[in-house]
């Protein structure tokens, strides 16, 4: 279930996008951050500058940075705590941090390494091993960005090392696997421009949704294709998925031809070339969550979730499916009634 496919690129709302690579110097030494700024900017990068923790943090937030530099020992916020806190949240998880610092005891490196920094440079440092850690750590970045480059959203590997994490820390947590339904058919009819767009649209719904109910430190991934996933937890797992289905529900109608939403459904032709009707553009989404015991591993993760999306996709509309209360057999959270007069000949979901 969690593999990887191609689509076409594209980036979306809180993620990278395309132009000059941004960075964020953050020292206290003014005369540092005038060397490290003059020196970016002649090799092309866009640099802004923080003299202290919060003003980062705030950078960080307001306008994400492709890579931040660092300095480790400030007033008040130290560089410690300020990639945590990069690493807390999902919108900025991603962002590459290089720390700088006078510490160069393996202790203190460590440290910093296990807070989420990706490199390391000791002062006094030569600005041509800047550049080039620099460089190397954007190369990095925008390799793992174009996992899935239509949505921009994390891809596998990101994934598995999200899930990994939360099976490793034994931190409750819920999966949701989120799959488009009647897709092939929607793509197969309006084109795959068109489609792009429902992919581009779930991705907006998703990331919405956890942004508006969720938690900072929940996990939107792409999958590939029309497959998405959400790392959450199990107290807001319930109102996360229903304002997903609310958000799909409303704002995939535009992707229709008036005429088309107002049949409810796409006259499609089947591989007879026999005409049959196909049910519009929905979404079903799988819950597994680890409260009705623990899970040892991703592949019982995708099991799970795979069972519960079979059961979601066989009903009408957009729907929630999860494990009932005390086992794992499934149970439709929120059904969507189907449309009047709706009849699927042979569309699928």
């Amino acid at each position: 279930m969690l593999c990887q496919t191609s689509a076409k690129c594209d980036n979306v709302p809180g993620l990278a996008a395309e132009g000059p690579e941004r960075i964020l110097v953050v020292d206290d030494e003014p005369h540092l951050r005038d060397i490290l700024q003059y020196q970016l900017e002649n090799e092309g990068y866009v640099v802004s500058v923080a003299a202290d923790g919060a003003e980062a943090l705030d950078i960080v937030r307001r306008e994400p940075p492709d890579l931040v530099l660092l300095d480790l020992m400030m007033p008040c916020l130290d560089g410690y705590e300020v990639c945590k806190r990069i690493r807390a949240e999902f919108w900025t998880c991603h962002i590459p941090v290089i720390m700088i610092t006078a510490k160069g005891a393996l202790e203190d490196k460590l440290e910093g390494l296990e807070d989420g920094a990706n490199d390391y440079i000791t002062k006094p440092f030569a600005i041509a091993e800047v550049l080039v850690r620099v460089r190397n750590a954007l190369e990095w970045s925008r390799s793992q960005r174009q996992a899935n480059p239509l949505t921009g959203l994390p891809g596998n590997i990101a994934i598995a090392r999200q899930i990994e994490s939360r099976l490793r820390t034994g931190r409750p947590f819920a999966f949701i696997y989120a799959d488009l339904d009647g897709f092939k058919a929607f793509n197969d009819y309006y084109g795959y421009r068109r489609g792009d767009a429902a992919i581009e649209l779930t991705a907006r719904v998703l990331t919405g949704a956890v942004r508006e109910v969720g938690n900072r430190a929940d996990f939107v991934g792409h999958i590939g294709g029309d497959d998405f996933m959400i790392l959450s937890t199990p107290e807001t797992v319930d109102r996360l998925t229903a304002e997903i289905v609310r958000r799909f529900d409303t704002e995939v109608e535009p992707l229709f031809e008036p005429e088309d939403l107002a049949r409810g459904y796409l006259e499609v032709r089947n591989r007879q070339g026999e005409p049959s009707r196909s049910p519009l553009l929905t979404i079903t989404l799988a819950v597994v969550t680890d409260e009705h015991g623990p899970i040892q591993h991703i592949a019982e993760i995708s099991d799970i979730a795979s069972e519960l999306k079979r059961y979601g996709k066989a009903q009408p509309g957009s729907v929630v499916v999860r494990e009932r209360r005390g086992n794992r057999d499934p149970e439709i959270v929120i059904p969507v009634p189907e449309p009047a007069g709706f009849r699927s000949d042979g569309g699928g979901r």
